[in-house]
């Protein structure tokens, strides 16, 4: 009984479990208070911003340090604004204008926006090059199909992002942009060489970790170059040996959900 105690103490520590309702249910506070290190929030959760500062408030009554995560690209993917719509343009955009203090400024009057709900770390922003035009999930979501462009919107966003008090997390490296096939789905194949990589995919996130990003989120893709067997998530020479080693990140990781098809059924 003490072993299995001491995984589910440990376990406690790795996971952000999601839940239903726009209160955390009591199995939540319980865990909360035995050491669960914190919680993602989707629009299931999310009627109104003071309803979610009340319910980041209990939260924090339970366990004072706790992660509260969200999706909150702005665009296509918002959790704040999910009944109606974003009111903040998406990465496309701001791309498409190429106006690097605009996307700065936006990012940080969202990050004030969560700071005020409570949610003090963002799956934001996407890091992806748009390379694969035909890709049937990162589309609108990434900044564009130019690593240089992709690279400088995605550390203004950070750097907005977190001037407000909320970290942000570079997602999905090593970079969902060149896929075919929706990672929610199946497991998407990168099939770059590892010079192309470094030339195309990898580039923000060398600037996003240079800006002081403070997550990464790992993509659910096999990317041959580097491992034929294990997708990134689950990839010892993708995380340690790419991300921490050569890139030199040295902060959170994380995965993306990890429910998905992709890496769930392997």
């Amino acid at each position: 009984m003490k072993r299995g105690q001491e995984l589910l103490r440990l376990a406690d520590t790795v996971v952000l479990p999601g839940f239903e309702g726009k209160s955390p249910p009591d199995w939540v506070r319980r865990r909360l208070s035995e050491g669960l290190t914190g919680v993602v929030l989707f629009s299931r959760n999310i009627a109104t911003p003071s309803q979610v500062a009340d319910l980041t408030a209990v939260l924090r009554a339970e366990n004072p340090q706790v992660l509260v995560g969200i999706d909150e690209e702005s665009g296509e993917v918002t959790r704040l604004e999910a009944a109606a719509g974003s009111t903040r343009p998406g990465n496309f955009a701001l791309g498409v204008v190429d106006d690097v203090v605009l996307t700065e400024e936006l990012a940080a009057d969202l990050g004030r926006d969560l700071a005020l709900t409570g949610v003090n770390l963002n799956f934001a922003p996407s890091a992806d090059v748009n390379s694969n035009p035909d890709n049937p999930v990162i589309g609108l979501r990434s900044f564009g199909a130019d690593p240089d462009l992709v690279s400088r919107h995605t550390a203004a966003w950070i750097r907005g992002l977190q001037s407000a008090g909320v970290a942000a997390c570079a997602k999905h490296f090593p970079g969902h942009g060149a896929t075919a096939v929706d990672s929610h789905n199946d497991l998407p194949t990168v099939s770059y060489s590892a010079e192309e990589l470094a030339a195309t995919t990898l580039p923000p996130y060398r600037t996003a970790i240079e800006a002081g990003v403070r997550a990464v989120m790992t993509g659910h893709l096999l990317v041959p170059a580097y491992d034929a067997e294990f997708p990134a998530t689950l990839s010892h020479r993708l995380l340690v040996g790419l991300l921490r080693e050569e890139l030199g990140f040295d902060g959170l990781i994380v995965t993306d959900a990890v429910e998905m098809p992709s890496v769930a059924e392997r």
